[in-house]
């Protein structure tokens, strides 16, 4: 897998063209205000360098859902302006993607400068499933650049013109950015350091139904929260009440309970649990024993008990994977649950674990608790080795955390660009993951 790195030491890079595919897809408020720059900033390093080297760098990327057609909330604007005072460096804006805008602000620059394109879904081949259309515009962004760097870790399964086809067209290599994630793939996957613990919580047992049997075959403890572990509570016929539960699942989740024995891989339910009548930080709640939650009542997250448990199972681990707050989070009153399993990440951390965060309401809960102040990224948290990464996706319901970008790991092989698949080879496959939004506990 070549990488940035490779291109800027073998030299020559001087005056070259450099397209950069980066992931800016950050939030923005009411007024078009940048309200979490993390994405941003996980950028910053790879074009740097590139710069650094003498190379005229042209950063392209999306932002939301556009349907094709320029939509003024949607423009990279603002995110020029941010990587910009980011990067100390002026950023060139073209107001368009390929069109004259963007080809004489290319044109202008010079060694050393750098320029962002107008959002790439503003036209409709960047997303069209016709490979012909899709592939016209891929034509078209491959002529502004001598070089493509695929750097946007978020988007590297999408069968897009910017991530697919043009690494199809050019000389390639991988950022930094992507880089380092599949570096943290492989210490997940391939040299686990053990006791290797994994916590997931998550709306739905179906929505992990992959991961969940892999996890089974890798993994020495799974700790099981979230919306999902009332089917998990339901499957050892436990009463639920009204918490949310996946009745077709049950007899699936019977079936990895009994691997997990047979496998000697410990499964930790919660023991306790925080229940509500209604969906609302207003309502009346209260910790309720797990095996008998009310019938009237929801769970919303994990109790006080639980999480004391959790925080000893995660202890000593050595490699531990989180995925799913353990309740919903957003609301005060059912937090409490996550924010001791975040400080038990970073008590772990402390000790050398190698410790990974993934998907959007992780990592929005890992920052409401002070764990990191950006959007998924991998880079340092408290210590080296803490990572948070961003290819499990959960939805988070509130403005400050974009969706998570990968839907299914199990189409990532496929769908990568030329200048990734060799190096997903290995463990794409065993990330079959299919993840539905829903229910906003995560």
């Amino acid at each position: 897998m070549k990488t940035a790195h490779d291109l800027i030491q073998a030299g020559g890079l001087r005056g070259q063209r450099v397209l950069v595919r980066s992931d800016l897809n950050v939030p923005l408020d009411s007024e078009g205000t940048i309200t979490d720059d993390g994405r941003v900033r996980a950028s910053v390093p790879t074009i740097k360098a590139l710069l650094e080297a003498g190379a005229r760098v042209v950063v392209c990327a999306h932002l939301g859902r556009p349907k094709g057609a320029p939509e003024a909330k949607y423009s990279l604007a603002p995110v020029a302006r941010r990587l910009e005072e980011l990067l100390g460096n002026p950023v060139a804006f073209a107001t368009d993607t390929v069109g004259e805008s963007a080809r004489s602000t290319v044109a202008a620059l010079g060694d050393g400068q750098v320029a962002l394109l107008e959002n790439l879904r503003f036209n409709p081949g960047e997303t069209s499933k016709d490979d012909a259309v899709r592939g016209a515009f891929a034509d078209e962004l491959a002529s502004l650049a001598d070089v493509f760097v695929s750097d946007g870790f978020g988007v590297v399964h999408r069968k897009q013109a910017s991530v697919y086809d043009v690494a199809q067209r050019l000389p390639h290599a991988v950022g930094g950015l992507v880089q380092t994630e599949v570096e943290v793939l492989k210490r997940l996957t391939e040299s686990v350091e053990r006791p290797y613990a994994v916590v997931l919580g998550g709306a739905k047992v179906s929505d992990k139904l992959g991961v969940i049997a892999n996890l089974l075959q890798t993994a020495d403890r799974l700790l099981i929260g979230g919306g999902m572990v009332y089917t998990f509570l339901a499957a050892q016929g436990h009463e639920v009440g009204k918490s949310l539960l996946e009745a077709d699942q049950i007899d699936v989740v019977k079936g990895y309970l009994a691997q997990a024995e047979e496998l000697g891989v410990e499964i930790i339910l919660p023991t306790d649990i925080v229940v509500a009548r209604a969906f609302s930080a207003d309502a009346e709640h209260s910790v309720v024993d797990a095996h008998s939650i009310p019938a009237d009542q929801i769970g919303l997250d994990i109790g006080p008990d639980s999480a004391t448990a959790f925080a000893a199972k995660l202890a000593d681990a050595r490699t531990i994977f989180w995925n799913g707050p353990m309740g919903a989070f957003e609301m005060a009153p059912y937090a409490a649950g996550t924010k001791v399993v975040a400080q038990a990440l970073v008590e772990a951390t402390s000790k050398g674990a190698l410790t990974v965060i993934g998907g959007g309401d992780s990592a929005a809960a890992g920052r409401g608790h002070c764990l990191y102040t950006s959007e998924p990224t991998p880079r340092s948290v408290k210590s080296s080795a803490m990572t948070v990464w961003g290819c499990l996706p959960s939805r988070t319901w509130t403005r400050s955390t974009p969706p998570s970008s990968a839907r299914r790991m199990a189409s990532a092989l496929y769908f990568m660009p030329p200048v990734m698949a060799p190096a997903a080879m290995r463990w794409a496959r065993s990330w079959a993951v299919s993840c539905r939004r829903s229910w906003p506990s995560g």
